[in-house]
């Protein structure tokens, strides 16, 4: 049994949700976002609460109910709040503009990297932090994922993208042979 799934959701206040079958949509003051679930689980929305429960007991189903809980607290909570991530970019003649809703970054490769903007994502940059911001928490973590591995942090000199509060295990560099004589 699922501790997350026993307990209903509270929907808060200016947030509108439709299920319509097995889709559930949700729209709040940050955006809209929707997703379709497996026919496992069955959605039922009553008095301002969303009561999710297995519809057969099968093992597959008990693993999908705290599954699709959390999905939908972040459905609301993203709609509601929103999610950001922040990138650091460290390195000398490192930098990231912003170019439309796209990313132009310089990464000390022989030309300049453009990233787009997927939809429902936007970039602030401030001196050498880039803030990739949005509804859907899947887009934002994916989109920072895919843009921290164009240059990963090097262990030596921690040049590239790391996230902000991560910590860079540095490495010692060659040392100099002592002479004996």
């Amino acid at each position: 049994m699922s501790r997350l799934g026993k307990k209903p959701i509270i929907v808060p206040a200016g947030v509108e949700i439709k299920i319509d079958g097995q889709k559930v949509s949700v729209r709040g003051p940050k955006g809209e976002l929707s997703r379709v679930f497996r026919d496992e689980i069955s959605f039922v929305l009553k008095d301002g609460l969303i009561e999710i429960s297995p519809r057969i007991d099968t093992r597959l189903s008990r693993k999908l109910w705290g599954t699709y809980v959390s999905l939908l607290k972040n459905m609301i909570k993203g709609t509601v709040e929103g999610y950001s991530k922040k990138l650091i970019l460290e390195g000398i003649g490192f930098k990231a503009q912003p170019e439309g809703r796209d990313l132009v970054l310089s990464l000390g490769f022989s030309h300049l990297v453009k990233f787009p903007s997927p939809d429902g994502i936007s970039f602030q940059v401030e001196k050498n932090a880039i803030t990739v911001s949005g509804v859907d928490k899947e887009k934002v973590g994916e989109t920072a994922a895919r843009l921290r591995v164009l240059k990963k942090p090097d262990p030596y000199k921690g040049k590239g993208f790391r996230y902000d509060g991560e910590i860079i295990r540095r490495k010692a560099g060659k040392k100099a042979a002592g002479t004996t004589a």
